[in-house]
């Protein structure tokens, strides 16, 4: 069975967006749809378990590095006034500056921080990138480890072997790696396996013992700090904030859940969109966390209208997800 998302244009549906998706829990895999060993790059849903290496490397002790910090590490976040402000501290507490970031440059997502710019004929910078925050933790970790902040971004370099071993452990699987949009390695793995390092971050009790504590401390991170974690309207902070979950959007209709508490107790999730439509991804998201459960209250994804642009409503999205139980 398969996950799809629909896109209808008036009465007939124009698109058809299929998705593969699991859901773990305490005695293995629960429930999929579609493939569940699908091979597919968690993008920036793996923030979080990159992360942890502000803790394994004692990063956070030495720097006095606080949630905020730690949040904005796992964070795609919207490049508002606020997290600019918590990235420009992160770096001063490493001695550092923007020039050090090697994530490129990017308009803030969030549309009042673009106009902000422009209405004051600044140009973005690194700060602005949404991943400045996962920039800043592995230069944080660099420095921890005694190891060069030059070419922290390659895959060879300890902090990146760091994270690829972390990913190892937690999912149980060899991760591939790639080139990821902000020049840093980003890990595939099958979503099976993804889905156990997010169970693992929904109940860290059950992780290698040199992992639990950092699973746990970013995980509150995540969640006393959800407005960092992406910002106002983002799915991630709005689910964050109405259910016990930690909610990781990546690039390219990649999803990634930790539900800390379910009927079915504390679950992983890793979900897909392989056509890669975030817009899609959302609604699916939703709607499967209402199958599982937990009840987020109104969402701008229960089945959100399309316009045109005029501002017409001229269709609609809709998820239609049949799970296999196991």
């Amino acid at each position: 069975m398969n996950a799809w998302v629909y896109a209808y244009r008036g009465e007939l549906v124009e698109n058809r967006h299929r998705a593969s998706l699991v859901v773990f829990g305490r005695e293995g895999v629960l429930a999929y749809a579609g493939e569940p060993d699908l091979w597919a790059y968690l993008r920036s849903s793996a923030k979080p378990f990159q992360a942890l290496a502000l803790y394994l490397t004692g990063a956070v002790e030495r720097f006095g590095l606080g949630e905020e910090e730690v949040a904005l590490a796992t964070a795609s976040h919207d490049g508002t006034e606020a997290h600019v402000a918590v990235a420009t501290r992160f770096l001063a507490r490493l001695g550092l500056g923007p020039e050090h970031l090697v994530c490129g440059v990017h308009p803030p997502f969030s549309k009042e921080a673009r106009k902000a710019l422009e209405a004051r004929g600044l140009s973005p910078t690194p700060l602005h990138h949404n991943c400045s925050g996962k920039h800043a933790g592995m230069l944080a970790a660099s420095l921890a480890l005694g190891a060069p902040t030059e070419g922290y971004h390659l895959p060879d370099h300890p902090v990146q072997r760091l994270n690829r071993e972390t990913l190892r452990a937690l999912s149980g699987a060899e991760p591939r790696h790639a080139t990821d949009g902000c020049s840093v390695p980003t890990f595939a793995l099958p979503l099976s396996r993804a889905a156990r390092a997010f169970y693992l971050l929904a109940a860290p009790e059950e992780a290698p013992a040199p992992y639990q504590e950092p699973l746990r401390r970013v995980r509150e991170a995540m969640r006393r700090h959800p407005m960092l974690v992406a910002g106002p309207g983002s799915i991630d902070t709005l689910l964050m904030e109405r259910l016990p979950v930690v909610a990781k959007r990546g690039a390219d209709g990649y999803y990634g859940l930790a539900l800390l508490e379910s009927p079915k107790g504390p679950l992983g999730i890793a979900l897909k969109v392989e056509d890669g439509s975030g817009q899609a991804r959302e609604v699916l998201v939703v709607a499967l966390l209402r199958r599982l459960g937990l009840d987020p209250g109104p969402t701008p994804w229960d089945r959100p209208e399309i316009t045109n642009h005029r501002g017409l409503v001229v269709g609609r999205l809709e998820a239609r997800l049949a799970l296999t139980w196991l």
